[in-house]
């Protein structure tokens, strides 16, 4: 079943979502709604022909820091100081390229005008956090998404310059901050990377563990 949001600041039990995680459908992009998903393992994801969908997965795409695996070449590249990575300096910057980069095998993207506003807006309340991964002075890739706590659900990511993203996903997982990196869904790339499928539940347990 999948349910219809009003104007009411509330979310079904995310356990009802449908199998492919969608849970309700409408309500708004404010941030005291967006806050409110984040906190129970919510997030949304529509495009412009569709209305604000809500989703919930029942198995969670997610990332430990500690089990991240960094290749070999990529440890040379890191040691080469070929790029330089910074946070929260240009959070616009890096949700419009996400929005707009183009993806092998998409049309379109899910980034819509709606998205970004309330994203930049979260950002400038403290809890959307960016990586921006710099070659010299020009930007080269980076990713953003929401902190919830010791969790950094993760958004998008994009790289202009081959191997960025990876770089701003590196400095995410050894910046400290972070007990679980959020994925979402499964990707081959986050995969490759250390990602795996979590239950909700557990998703859940270590969510609410680290909210404080």
């Amino acid at each position: 079943m999948i349910f219809r949001l009003d104007d009411r600041l509330l979310f079904p039990n995310p356990e009802l979502a449908e199998p492919d995680g969608l849970l309700a459908v409408g309500g708004d992009l404010s941030t005291e709604r967006l806050l409110l998903a984040y906190q129970n393992g919510i997030f949304p994801w529509y495009g412009d022909d569709t209305p604000i969908l809500w989703y919930s997965p029942h198995e969670r795409f997610v990332l430990f820091p500690g089990e991240l695996k960094v290749s070999r070449s990529m440890q040379h590249l890191l040691r080469s100081d070929k790029f330089k990575a910074t946070t929260d300096t240009c959070f616009e910057k890096i949700i419009t390229a996400c929005a707009s980069i183009t993806r092998k095998g998409q049309q379109g993207t899910w980034i819509t005008d709606d998205m970004k506003a309330a994203y930049i807006q979260l950002y400038k309340v403290g809890f959307a956090h960016s990586v921006e991964v710099w070659d010299g002075n020009q930007l080269a890739g980076g990713l953003y998404g929401v902190k919830m706590g010791a969790v950094f659900c993760g958004e998008s990511m994009f790289s202009i310059v081959s191997n960025a993203s990876k770089v701003a996903l590196i400095n995410l997982c050894q910046s400290g901050r972070y007990q679980l990196i959020d994925c979402q869904v499964h990707t081959a790339h986050l995969a490759s990377l250390g990602a795996k499928l979590i239950d909700r539940k557990d998703y859940m347990s270590i969510l609410l563990n680290n909210l404080a």
